[in-house]
This record gives structure tokens, sequence and C-alpha cells, in this order.
């Protein structure tokens, strides 16, 4: 085995040794207001350990203030392109003179520490620095992506029980403008506890100000320096809701000290940030991803960043190209589903721009297909270029498994996460808990606490048991499935509860669907069941060509011939329809339970987050055409 790879699984074993020196070694960078007590707790309750708990600090402190006193005032924090081709620089200092005018006014809006504050916001430079101020305060800031609908906003709103709402008059996305305050205003006859609404100028869009609750963000008043209030290690500081298709969206909340340390040495061991490095994380701030590798992470190492508001392919396939160059981007961050969106437009966009900036290109949200790996290797990386996958949730704060290029590189493997970073004891088990042997598919747990672990689920202890400890007691079960290879690398499959069922076998999507994007005319995929009389569910798959690729009856049979040599007969689906674009969100991740809805004749739920409605429709028909054919 590769010396790098020793390392790493030396520094596992020191960390999961004795957690108290290695992670009292990682906190001394950062600035404490008091150190008290213990750095880790076990305890013999979910979430079996607490972080910090004796420990004060302000993460906003840390991410400006401790920046300042080291001499990066005229460091670039911020380059923000708008979709409409706006654009602005925003250093150090002119993000700190912000976060302080956006403090001022939550004070002055009644708001102080545990208040929470719920933010809609397109991706704009005032969305990092609300979120800053609220930590400032002491505040719990409760980011909503700006694509959900009124309803979904209400409930998240009236969940928190938020005092202020954050909102802007409109925002940009592939060319029209979105309008955001009419949808707070309707989400707001249904939330008696918000006082004040804040609102952004965005596009000059009119809109309704109802006094005294509304008023505009001034960006050109005189800053008032507000002192960063100082948090225990537990204290909340922000809760993401996570949504699905039927029950309450689930408040992930998260701590202080435990996620900025987290957080911390994640940036430091997985993307190795240089003090030269331009790091894009081309997510949004609504989602997990841009809390920690948007936000708090680059901003605590001291990283230049890029913030761009509008689509990866507006208003050509090759936006996210001219980005790079512009800013010469040495570090992308992206999903699966956006590097084979790219692969689907071709290689072409990406070749007319100069992209030699780049030294490290990785992905998150999924595990990411051999095929696709290798693609972004060679023409985004142009083959020079560590990629690092990356797997990690919601509730786990920051990546847990990855490629280290911070620390010592791992040989990578096309289409695995590689190794665990130190601190985490993450296992593969059978479903009665025992280990799975090198090869096996199994569920996810994880056996020991971690720092950026989260604190619960806001205002529902008991679900907070039931969901992530219940099913294998002592233990947090993430949900997913995943297989463990003779060495060592973990090889993720994809949501336990994305199975199929056929004939008694058990089939994840993730396989098939790799098995499909294997076809050279294959650029994105999704495989689901559908209900089979006999064979209890028979997989149904629906696919995007790339360019020049022609759908018909050949193709189909060579797909479905593909997916039986790949996998097994079992696994062949019944039918393969071609579609011009799969469901996703606005941040480019693929909505397989919209797609499994329509092909069981369910209600697809809430789809405000979709990219695109006319999918959804495409999908209805090629699900009816399949059903008449049965």
């Amino acid at each position: 085995m590769d010396a790098p790879v020793d390392r790493i699984r030396q520094e596992n074993a020191k960390a999961l040794a004795d957690p108290e020196s290695y992670w009292t070694e990682a906190a001394a960078d950062l600035v404490w207001s008091r150190r008290e007590g213990p750095v880790f707790e076990k305890l013999d309750l979910p979430p079996y350990g607490r972080w910090f708990a004796g420990w004060e600090s302000n993460l906003a402190a840390n991410a400006l203030d401790r920046n300042l006193a080291q001499g990066r005032g005229a460091k670039v924090a911020y380059f923000w392109e708008g979709e409409n081709g706006d654009r602005r620089t925003l250093t150090y200092a002119d993000l700190a003179r912000d976060v302080h005018r956006w403090a001022s006014l939550l004070r002055d809006s009644g708001v102080s520490a545990g208040d929470r504050v719920t933010i809609y916001l397109p991706m704009v430079p005032e969305l990092p620095a609300a979120m800053l101020a609220c930590a400032r305060v002491g505040a719990i800031h409760s980011v909503v992506f700006a694509g959900f609908s009124e309803a979904a906003l209400a409930g998240r709103i009236r969940d928190s029980e938020s005092r202020v709402v954050v909102t802007a008059d409109g925002g940009y996305r592939r060319g029209k403008v979105v309008s955001l305050k009419p949808v707070v205003d309707a989400a707001l006859r249904e939330c008696p506890s918000v006082t004040r609404t804040i609102v952004v100028r965005r596009t000059g869009l009119p809109v309704a100000m109802t006094e005294p609750r509304d008023v505009w963000f001034d960006p050109n008043s005189a800053p008032t320096e507000v002192p960063a209030v100082p948090r225990a290690g537990l204290d909340p500081t922000f809760i993401l809701y996570t949504s699905g298709t039927t029950g309450r969206p689930k408040g992930v909340t998260h701590g202080t000290g435990g996620y900025m340390v987290w957080v911390y040495r994640t940036m430091q061991r997985v993307f190795g940030i240089r003090p030269e490095d331009v790091f894009w994380c081309a997510a949004d701030i609504g989602w997990v991803t841009g809390h920690s590798y948007i936000v708090y992470g680059p901003l605590l190492v001291g990283a230049t960043s890029v913030l761009y508001e509008g689509a990866p392919d507006h208003p050509a396939p090759d936006r996210w190209w001219e980005i790079v160059e512009r800013y010469g981007v040495s570090i992308l961050y992206t999903s699966p589903t956006a590097i084979r969106a790219q692969m689907r437009h071709g290689e072409r966009w990406a070749q007319s721009h100069a992209l030699g900036s780049l030294r490290l290109i990785g992905s998150v949200g999924e595990a990411i297909n051999p095929e696709a790996w290798r693609w972004y290797q060679a023409n985004i990386g142009g083959g020079r270029c560590a990629v690092l996958d990356t797997w990690w949730q919601t509730e786990t704060g920051a990546a847990m498994v990855s490629g280290q290029a911070g620390g010592a590189f791992v040989p990578p493997k096309p289409g695995s996460a590689t190794l665990p970073l130190p601190g985490v004891d993450i296992r593969v088990v059978h479903p009665d808990g025992s280990p799975a042997k090198a090869g096996e598919r199994g569920h996810v747990i994880i056996a020991h606490p971690w720092p950026g672990e989260f604190l619960g689920l806001w205002n529902d202890a008991d679900r907070f048991r039931s969901v992530y400890f219940e099913r294998f007691p002592g233990l947090y079960s993430a949900g997913d499935y995943a297989l463990v290879d003779t060495e060592g690398y973990f090889w993720f499959l994809g949501r336990a509860d994305e199975v199929l069922k056929v004939a008694g076998h058990r089939l994840g999507t993730i396989e098939l669907e790799n098995a499909l994007i294997g076809h050279p005319s294959v650029a994105e995929s999704a495989v689901v069941g559908v209900p089979d009389e006999v064979k209890g569910e028979v997989p149904f798959a629906v696919v995007v060509l790339r360019p020049g690729a022609s759908p018909g009856p050949e193709l189909e049979a060579e797909l479905r011939a593909l997916v039986r040599s790949a996998i097994g007969g079992i696994a062949e689906p019944k039918s393969v329809r071609f579609v011009r674009q799969l469901p996703k969100t606005r941040s480019g991740k693929i909505m397989r339970r919209v797609v499994a809805a329509i092909a069981r004749g369910g209600d697809v739920g809430d789809v405000s987050t979709l990219e695109d409605d006319a999918t959804v429709e495409e999908i209805r028909t090629a699900v009816a055409n399949f059903q008449t054919e049965l």
C-alpha cells in the first residue's frame, strides 16, 4: 500500500484513540474567548458526544476579525458574478463592513442571541454577509433556498419561530427576473412570529412594503461596529431544513465549536488551501455544501472564493468555464450531476477557454460514476488535476470521506471517495449490524462521534433518535449503501431507500445508472422501480443522450443489454425512455424522487426547487407510454 495511505490511516487511528489531544491541537489556530473543560465528552445517549461544551468562541469573529488581525483586510474574500453580468469584488475589509451593517440592523430589529432569522435570498454577497451577521450577534440563521414555494418557506419559518426574515425584491435565473418579496409576503400571512422583514434591492422590481414591518437594507449606511457575542461550543449556529416527499422537513441543527473546528480542518485536509488559491464551490448556499464550502470554510482559512448567482449554462454552456478563466479559479468543487450535464453539452465548450489555473477539481452531492470522473479529469482538469470525490451529508457538517489532497494525496480510483478523514470511524455493516466483508454491499454507519456532528433536529428530539440512532443502537445510521474494497477504499452506492426489489433481489439504482452512463451515447440516467405483479418491481430507466446520439429501439435494446451484461439479467430495465433532460434542482442535483413518484402514480410533492417544470410533464409522458406498452 502507498505511503500516503499509511500516513492517513495512522493519523485517523491517532484521532480516534485520543480525540481530546487531537482536536485540542486542531482548535489551536482558532480564537476562543474561553477554554474550560474537555474538548470531547462521550455520552450514553444520542448524539453520543459533546464537543467544546465549556469553550466559547464566535464563528463570525474567526471568519473575519481573525483574518483582519492577520493582515488580510485587502485580500479578496469574494469575486461575485451575477447572472446578468453584474460583478463585484469584496475584500475581507469590505465584507467585514457589510457584516457590521447587517449586525447593526439585526440588533436594531430586536434580534439577540438565540433568536432565529430566516434568510431567503438569491446568490448575492448580502447572503453570506447576513449569515455572518447572525453568527456575530449570536442569532441562529435558517437559510431557505430561494426557489422554495411560499408554503415551504412558511413551514420553515413557523417551525423555527423566526423573528426576522431577510429577502430581496428578486433575483436572476436563466435570463428571467424571479420575484422573491411577494413569496415572502404570502408566506408571512401564516407566520405570526415575524416582526421584521429586511429587503435587499437586487433587480429593481417594484414591491409592496408593509410598514413598520418591512425595511430596506441600505448598503451605503455608515457601519456601526457590533461586538461579537461569545457563544458556547454547543450553542446552535444554524438550522438547515432537509426536504422530502412526505412529512415535515427535518431541521438539522449545527452548533458552534465542533462545527467550526471540523469545517476548518476539512478545508485544510481535503483541499489543501494555499494563500494564492481561488476557490469555487459551485453550489447554492441554500444547501449545506454552500454553508460549509462557500461561507464558513473558505473564510475560516482566509481564502478567496467565487460566488455566482445564476445557472451553469446560461446564456451558453461555457458560462462556468468563462468564470474559471476570468478569475483564475484553482479549485473547483461541484456535483456529479453538473459534470454529466457538461458532458452532454460536449467538450468544445470547455476547450474554448484557458483552464490552466485549475490544480484541483472535486465532486460532492452523490457518488460520481467512473465515466464522469474520467471526463472531468481529462476535459476540465486537463489530465493533470487531482480529482477529489467527497462523501458527507447535511448532518455531518462537512466532508467525511475524501482523497485528502491537503494532507497526503491518496492514489485515486475513479468512482471511489477513497478513505475516511482523520477522526471518522465509518463502517459498512449488514442489516444485523455485523461487519460486511470486502466487496459486500451494506449499510453505512459511523461508530464514533466527530466534531462536526449535528446537535439534533430542531424541536424534534424523538425523530432525531428514531431516524439516526435506532436502526443500529449506539451508532449513527447514514441511510446510505456502500462497499469497501480490499484496500479499504469506500464506494458509495446511493441511499438505502433508493433500492429496487426485483423478484426478491435488491438492486441499488446507482449501479444500474452507472451501467447506462457507461454507454458512449448516454450523458445522464435515472432508474426507479415500477410495480410488477410477478416480480414486485421492475427497473424503469430514463436517459438523456449526448449531442449527436439518436434515440430509438436499437439504442434502447443496446442499453438494456448493457445493463444485463454489467449486472445481470435481473437488473435489465423493462424499458428505457429518452428525455430531453432529467428533473433537477437549481443546484444541479437529479430529483429521482420525482421520477419515482410519477412512475408509481403518486404525488410528486413540492417541486418548487426544480430548474425546469417542463421536465415533470416529459417524464409523465415517458411513463404513460411505458405503461401503455405494458
